[in-house]
């Protein structure tokens, strides 16, 4: 068992529910949210604390912790959802970019950000920044022999 944020979960917390999960007292009703569809699998909501407005979760009903471990089909079905909800921003919020990701930091219950840009930057990691929030830099490239090493050490596991 591990615990990590506000849910306890044995081995990856698989297609589970868990009763102290926040996402999944969401999904249950249990915790308000501002809710823009759902069905059976999954649950489209606004972030309390947006990027951006309009930055959108988009849960899977089911507990799962890691995205990797949610089933092909559910993770189709994420996805899908969030190019809905992508064209929608698009509109909405007048941007021509809206990025989608998974992080999973703060609440151990795989979540989808989809978030409208309005900045290079609005989604980015610090390695980006080297020249400044209004520059975009690019990281230094990582080795050939470096890169061919870690790509062989992937196509093994894969």
């Amino acid at each position: 068992m591990r615990k990590r944020g506000v849910c306890v979960t044995l081995s990856h917390g698989k297609g589970t529910e868990m009763d102290d999960c926040l996402f999944c007292k969401i999904a249950r009703g249990d915790v308000p949210c501002h809710k823009l569809f759902e069905d059976a699998d999954i649950l489209a909501f606004l972030d309390l604390h947006p990027i951006r407005p309009g930055h959108t979760l988009i849960i899977p009903k089911e507990h799962h912790v890691w995205f990797e471990d949610m089933p092909p089909v559910l993770a189709a079905h994420v996805t899908h959802a969030a190019q809905r909800v992508a064209r929608a921003l698009k509109t909405l919020r007048k941007v021509e970019r809206v990025a989608m990701f998974y992080t999973g930091i703060h609440v151990p219950h795989v979540h989808a950000h989809v978030v409208p840009m309005h900045h290079v930057h609005d989604v980015t990691s610090a390695a980006y920044l080297h020249d400044g929030p209004e520059g975009f830099s690019t990281p230094p490239q990582q080795a050939s022999g470096d890169m061919e090493q870690i790509a062989a050490n992937l196509r093994v596991l894969l």
